[in-house]
């Protein structure tokens, strides 16, 4: 079974918000003044999470990441990768994480049939670091790095070039992928929540950074190896000398949504169709109103039917989601 847009577009990949706390204080993600925590009640269970994704395994998702917040302070969350790796269709399952706390749970994780790991990690600056996030804890983070890629884990490092922020970290960040078949991926800063007032690097500059540390970069073909299906919206170029990639995930400079393949389940409950708009389906009003696996199905379905066909991150502001990322489900 495939479940398919009104675009033609087949979705096959949803990310899942475990939570919308984090162990970190990420400057430009939080407000200053901080925010409003959702109360207990309001939050999907780990087994209405579970049905959800269930539902939408018999309809067609084939990928499923647990993002957040940052999804390893919510208790459960191997036991909960452990039951989506036993669905009948066994998606591949991947994690986004700020990697703090991720050393201590790697081998569960392995056990659980965890496979791949999306690590945010904006500078190797230990000071900047601490900047950023609220606390000394980058040498954690490279120590979980390190024992997730001996362990095999297909390792993606994530970073948001910010101007006057981290911007002189992309090098350093980079040669990640210089010694190890580690992907680094630039992402272009979407202006969404606090982000609104910040000043992100485009594509192209991005580039022109990393040529001068690197030389010129040779852009792998979308072929079946780093196609939309297999490594997302990035685009991908090889430095040489590299044993990895460096991606390029450009929502600003490069518009991917005519091949966007996603949906997102936040932790309140909102099937949501597109990170720019704040509109979806309110699945936590079905589950407890009692509905049935083939009622709640077809919801979907219609509601997939309405999915935007494209982003307006700069037309359109009165109908911008206003959430900041870590509250959607990055």
């Amino acid at each position: 079974m495939s479940l398919t847009d009104a675009y033609g577009r087949k979705i096959e990949y949803l990310r899942i918000s475990l939570t919308d706390k984090c162990n970190l204080r990420c400057r430009y993600c939080m407000p200053e003044e901080g925010i409003k925590r959702l109360r207990h009640e309001e939050l999907l269970s780990l087994e209405e999470l579970y049905r959800v994704a269930g539902v939408l395994s018999e309809m067609g998702i084939t990928r499923i990441r647990l993002t957040g917040g940052e999804p390893l302070v919510r208790k459960g969350v191997t036991g909960f990768v452990e039951r989506l790796s036993e669905l009948p269709s066994h998606p591949q399952l991947a994690l986004t994480t700020n990697a703090v706390l991720l050393a201590d749970k790697l081998e569960g994780f392995a056990k659980a049939g965890l496979t791949s790991l999306n690590i945010s990690l904006d500078t190797l600056d230990r000071a900047c670091f601490e900047r950023l996030t609220g606390t000394d804890a980058l040498e954690d983070v490279r120590r979980a790095i390190d024992m997730a890629y001996d362990m095999g884990f297909h390792i993606k490092l994530n970073a948001v070039p910010i101007v006057g922020v981290n911007d002189k970290s992309l090098p350093d960040l980079a040669a990640y992928a210089r010694d190890r078949r580690i992907d680094v991926r630039f992402i272009e800063l979407m202006p969404i929540g606090c982000a609104v007032h910040m000043q992100g690097m485009r594509q192209q500059e991005i580039l022109a950074v990393l040529a001068e540390s690197f030389g010129t970069p040779e852009t792998i073909p979308a072929d079946g190896t780093s196609s939309m299906e297999e490594s997302g919206p990035a685009e991908y170029v090889h430095f040489p000398g590299f044993a990895g990639r460096v991606g390029l995930i450009s929502p600003i400079s490069h518009s991917f949504c005519e091949q966007c393949n996603r949906i997102r389940l936040t932790v309140d409950g909102l099937l949501k169709l597109c990170l720019y708009y704040p509109d979806g389906l309110d699945v936590r009003a079905l589950l407890r109103a009692g509905c049935t696996d083939d009622e709640l199905a077809d919801k979907i379905r219609e509601s997939i039917g309405k999915k935007p066909k494209e982003h307006c991150f700069f037309n359109e502001k009165d109908t911008e989601d206003k959430r900041n990322m870590f509250e959607i489900g990055g």
